[in-house]
């Protein structure tokens, strides 16, 4: 059994197949995550040779269980697969950026959060497609986020990883932590269910009183301040004035209320010096 040029040593094959099980665990977690049209095998295929690589570069003696070093390698193969798939078409970023446009226009009209139905009709589109936009993107979102920052349970050691690099690392998840953290509470509480917990939306729907749909909206406003207030601090991104209008207004609230709350003690304490996710 060969990974590239590289021979795969008895041991090592050991390793690999008695791990085998845990790549189909994750590949099938993560499609229950991405659009229909992301095959399987394309994933499986990602997974298992990341597992091959993991065996080759495992090192016993740094005490982290193979289970675990495989399990790190293997998500970060199958994240980098969804990214070189380019999912998310140019056609549907293309529908994202109109239905973001048409928000904010309702938004500064009424006054207030356009219902699905209003944006719907003033794109001129089914409430159903412009849901199926609105999830394609937060899928997205998601992975971006998922690029840095993992569940707790997936949290491990990163041995590769010199000082500094651990210590951006941490820093990363840091940023991440405190941003949900200052979330208006209902946003936070949406985050945090459905995609932290993963809870469904039918559930968090009931929870909340509010429909799916309702729901749904609830997630594309948090992220959209994620993103903002994440790039203002961890990308150096100017943030915006409060003169352009309600919605700059509330992401200039947001990103005061993160810098407000972070710093780098609070960001570092979030993990140990290892990188781990410490249980809130």
């Amino acid at each position: 059994m060969t990974a590239g040029m590289k021979t795969v040593t008895r041991e090592q094959e050991t390793l690999i197949r008695e791990n085998m099980a845990l790549v189909g665990h994750m590949v099938r977690e993560m499609l229950f995550k991405v659009p229909p049209h992301v095959h399987r095998d394309d994933l499986a295929s990602a997974g298992y040779t990341a597992l091959v690589t993991a065996a080759q570069g495992f090192d016993a003696s740094r005490g982290i269980p193979f289970g675990k070093f495989a399990a790190m390698r293997v998500r970060g193969a199958l994240l980098d697969e969804l990214r070189s798939m380019d999912w998310a078409t140019r056609s549907v970023r293309a529908r994202a950026r109109r239905a973001d446009v048409a928000r904010q226009e309702l938004t500064t009209q009424l006054g207030r959060t356009p219902t699905p139905n209003e944006l719907a009709e003033l794109l001129g589109v089914a409430v159903s497609e412009l849901a199926n936009v609105v999830d394609d993107v937060q899928r997205a979102s998601v992975l971006s986020l998922q690029g840095f920052a993992t569940g707790s349970d997936d949290m491990v050691t990163e041995t590769s990883l010199n000082p500094e690099e651990m210590l951006l690392h941490r820093e990363r998840i840091g940023y991440l932590h405190d941003a949900v953290a200052v979330l208006p509470e209902r946003l936070r509480f949406v985050v945090e269910a459905s995609f932290l917990q993963e809870r469904p939306l039918s559930e968090v729907a009931a929870e909340l009183s509010v429909t799916e749909s309702r729901v749904s909206q609830l997630r594309t406003e948090a992220l959209a301040l994620l993103k903002d207030g994440l790039g203002t601090h961890m990308e150096q991104k100017e943030t915006v004035t409060a003169k352009d209008g309600c919605v700059s207004r509330r992401r200039a609230v947001y990103a005061a209320q993160i810098a407000a709350r972070t710093s780098v003690a609070s960001r570092l304490s979030a993990t140990t010096a290892h990188g781990e996710l410490i249980a809130a």
